[in-house]
């Protein structure tokens, strides 16, 4: 794969604390899927964990997202933090990390209450209630667990 380098080396998001702040600090990312030569654009909302590298979400166990993460498990993703137009300036201010990664279908139990843990978290104000009523390994079942592992990162800010 061919690499490109940007025009303005001066936007780049190099430090890893800064691509990290970027991806904790926004509640979606959106998914680029392909299969077939056909992309496939996702946004959802995600837990990133840190210790193991990846993004978690969650989806249902059937449906065109999961068809596509098995035919090719291959991702690019983005995160982008809108810092709003600039007036009198005809820019807009933002910070986007993109990351390449691959997709897997998590079956390990422990891992799918792990990634569920990390998203209640993440995405609940009160959490406890919601995790001592949802993370029963009974209810595993019904819902897939989707990892994104990341392989290559790249960030770009401006204003």
């Amino acid at each position: 794969m061919e690499t490109y380098h940007s025009r303005h080396p001066d936007k780049a998001i190099t430090s890893p604390a800064e691509l990290a702040e970027v991806v904790s600090g926004q509640k979606f990312l959106t998914l680029a899927l392909c299969a077939e030569n056909r992309p496939y654009l996702v946004t959802i909302t995600h837990a990133f964990d840190t210790e193991r590298n990846c993004f978690y979400f969650h989806c249902s166990p059937v449906g065109r997202k999961v068809d596509l993460i098995r035919a090719n498990p291959q991702v690019y993703g983005q995160v982008l933090e809108d810092r709003g137009y600039l007036a009198g300036q005809c820019d807009h201010s933002y910070r986007t990390v993109q990351f390449d990664g691959r997709a897997e279908m998590v079956s390990d139990p422990e891992e799918k209450l792990h990634a569920l843990r990390l998203l209640i978290e993440r995405l609940e104000p009160e959490p406890e209630p919601v995790k001592a009523r949802l993370l029963k390994p009974a209810r595993l079942d019904g819902v897939a667990i989707v990892r994104v592992t990341v392989t290559g990162w790249s960030g770009k800010k401006n204003g």
